[in-house]
């Protein structure tokens, strides 16, 4: 991964501190530098992509019958009580998301499962946990250290007053 990229006018013409910025970016008025790192763009997309894929249930058997194995077209949509179209309209999302790749042997299309793209996301979904662990845990000591401070603190509501106010 390459330093983000300086997005924003110089003093002398106008043109991109980096020639390989492009200027649709560049009109975004005045003010400090915009930073676009196009890897980030790229993973970002394709994480999006991938859970909008794994949202949908339908997709997800795919997925589930494709970790068996590959399989044909005609042989996912069996199991399904929608037509082929729809079958196919789900694999080529899957596909978009990187989350299949498709084989064509003679006039049979073999689906076979890439797992790359929902390792990312399982370790994006563990960076999250973590991150929001660690915050909690944080949080959960803060409270007990003023507890502990103030005994008295500890059935207050956050606003520090003894009793809520009460509605006459």
């Amino acid at each position: 991964m390459g330093h983000p990229l300086p997005i924003g006018r110089d003093t002398k013409g106008g043109e991109a501190a980096d020639p390989r910025v492009s200027r649709a970016h560049l009109d975004r008025g005045g003010g400090p530098p915009i930073y676009f790192n196009p890897m980030v763009e790229y993973q970002t997309h394709a994480l999006d992509q991938v859970f909008a894929a794994v949202a949908d249930p339908t997709r997800r058997a795919i997925l589930d019958a494709l970790a068996r194995g590959p399989a044909t077209v005609t042989k996912i949509a069996h199991p399904f009580p929608v037509s082929l179209n729809a079958i196919s309209k789900h694999i080529k999302t899957l596909e978009r998301a990187g989350l299949i790749r498709r084989e064509i042997v003679g006039r049979e299309h073999y689906c076979h499962l890439e797992p790359r793209p929902l390792r990312r996301a399982s370790a994006w979904l563990e960076h999250q946990r973590a991150f929001w662990e660690e915050r909690l845990d944080a949080l959960e000591q803060h409270i007990a250290a003023r507890r502990k401070r103030d005994p008295r603190a500890a059935g207050r509501p956050a606003g520090g007053a003894a009793h809520p106010r009460r509605r006459s």
